[in-house]
């Protein structure tokens, strides 16, 4: 399964990062990505979540 950190976003205040991270689909059996913006702390948890 790929997992990457795309992008860094800064805004006025918060540093941001978005996040893609390719699931497969447990009806169909094909993948899809979800994409999430979130702080640079949280970006571990959300790529090791299943």
């Amino acid at each position: 399964m790929a997992k990457k950190t795309v992008a860094s976003l800064q805004t006025s205040s918060k540093r941001l990062t978005k996040v893609i991270r390719m699931e497969k689909s447990p009806k169909t059996g094909a993948y899809m990505f979800v994409e999430s913006i979130m702080a640079p702390e949280l970006v571990n948890d959300f790529l090791n979540k299943k």
